[in-house]
């Protein structure tokens, strides 16, 4: 069984490697995923820049998106062989362009297709192959319709099912209303665990902090922060601790500006800009002394033209290390 027992979720726009990069210094334990990336793509596109990632992100996975089982399985080979630690299916995402492409949350309607695709992925790559889901779409009982993908995929070889305890409403609610509006099911999730007490159950959707996280592990193998990890990604700093026993002192941010100041300056070097590693540290001393200031040099200066790492210093000076060390703690 795999022991990933926290994971930080693949976010579309968000959890590119520069992302992951940052999170993976706040904790080294937590399963990394990328952005959906569609194994057309990955098969015919610039893989460098689709694919490529720091060795310091592992333990890192590529979520790939897709519903044809030779395409997938040639995608994850070539996911394995770029060092991923284990390769995600998406049957989840409610988007307007994966139902086009029929993959992601609808899926869900032909859960044989589905086991098809992991069978396949299984077939080609050594590494694990897992799948992360919603619990139905649309009118299906969520009770059968959970049941019979997480049957189909590990009846297929999936290592692991990571569940987002929603529905996908793929007629009538954005994607955006699909993260907020389909009502929590955590009981759902916990039904399959008991129903699959040998398989690894994950779950997904709404979890705000680490408390809620080791509550949910009373329950299922393992949980997956999304939007609190981005949008407040000093909770982090004390999740080794939480979640995995490490000992922990106060965490260091001095080490962590220096860091992090070092990744933008030779990102820059390689022609790219602050922003792009930035734009994933706003919410980093939510709530704490000089928090608005840092992140107003975040949203301003840090985007010009030109901007250099000192600028991200110069945003971290702003803030009262002492007490986000203490928060961390």
């Amino acid at each position: 069984m795999l022991h990933h027992k926290l994971a930080i979720a693949p976010m579309m726009d968000w959890t590119d490697r520069h992302c992951r990069f940052f999170h993976r210094k706040l904790t080294s334990r937590a399963l990394l995923y990328t952005e959906m990336v569609v194994a057309d793509a990955v098969i015919h596109g610039a893989r460098d820049r689709l694919l490529g990632f720091d060795d310091a992100e592992h333990p890192v996975a590529l979520q790939l998106g897709g519903s044809d089982p030779l395409k997938l399985a040639e995608a994850a080979r070539i996911g394995e062989a770029f060092g991923y630690d284990e390769i995600n299916l998406n049957v989840g995402c409610p988007s307007d362009r994966v139902q086009s492409g029929t993959f992601g949350a609808c899926l869900m309607r032909v859960p044989v297709l589905v086991a098809d695709c992991v069978a396949a992925m299984k077939a080609s790559v050594s590494i694990p192959v897992t799948v992360k889901c919603r619990i139905g779409v649309d009118e299906q009982d969520p009770e059968p319709a959970l049941d019979a993908l997480a049957d189909g995929v590990f009846a297929a070889g999936a290592d692991a099912l990571w569940v987002h305890a929603r529905k996908a409403w793929l007629e009538g609610l954005s994607p955006k209303e699909n993260r907020d509006i389909p009502p929590l099911d955590y009981e759902r999730v916990y039904r399959l665990k008991s129903r699959k007490p040998n398989e690894f159950i994950g779950i997904n959707g709404g979890i705000q902090s680490l408390e809620e996280t080791r509550r949910h592990l009373d329950h299922v193998d393992g949980a997956m922060l999304g939007r609190a990890a981005y949008h407040t990604p000093g909770i982090l700093a004390g999740a080794d601790a939480a979640i995995y026993g490490t000992e922990s002192g106060a965490f260091d941010f001095g080490t962590l500006i220096d860091t992090m100041a070092g990744y933008a300056a030779r990102h820059i070097e390689q022609g790219g800009r602050l922003g792009h590693v930035t734009r994933h540290m706003v919410g980093l001393f939510h709530g704490l002394p000089g928090a608005r200031r840092y992140r107003q040099i975040l949203s301003t200066d840090a985007t010009k033209p030109g901007a250099g790492a000192e600028v991200l210093k110069t945003a971290f000076a702003a803030v009262d290390f002492g007490g986000a060390a203490a928060e961390a703690a």
